[in-house]
């Protein structure tokens, strides 16, 4: 899981850095068979959305750093964050669905020209409850 250090309010970043860049997407591969996995890769990708009450609070300058902070250019970052974390889930996801979607297809090929595999059918049932 992705860790990263807090920041306190008057830590701001440069222009152009991101704190949240390391939620957005995962460093390798998704391993969609392992369900827990997934849900395990979920989680961690949706900590910006988890956390957006204290990114609000650590991007909105208070008075004592407005003059030294363009809010509009953190705001700006943010957003940024926030829609690379929701597409970057949302590709994982849709992947996801594909890949388990053509197992399913595989496997109901393989059930139409073996009805008697009991096991076949339970996996079957496994697959489609994952999609």
């Amino acid at each position: 899981a992705a860790t990263r250090t807090p920041l306190l309010r008057g830590d701001w970043l440069p222009a152009g850095a991101s704190r949240l860049s390391n939620m957005a997407a995962p460093s390798g591969g998704v391993n969609c068979e392992e369900f827990a996995e997934f849900q395990e890769l979920l989680k961690v990708m949706r900590t910006i959305d988890d956390r957006i009450v204290h990114e609000l609070n650590t991007t909105v300058p208070t008075a004592s750093f407005a003059g030294k902070i363009d809010a509009s250019q953190t705001c700006k970052q943010l957003y940024e964050s926030l829609m690379e974390a929701h597409a970057s889930r949302d590709r994982v996801i849709k992947n996801c669905i594909a890949q388990t979607s053509a197992v399913v297809k595989r496997l109901r090929e393989e059930r139409e020209k073996n009805l008697d595999d009991l096991t076949l059918l339970k996996q079957l049932r496994k697959e489609q409850t994952k999609v």
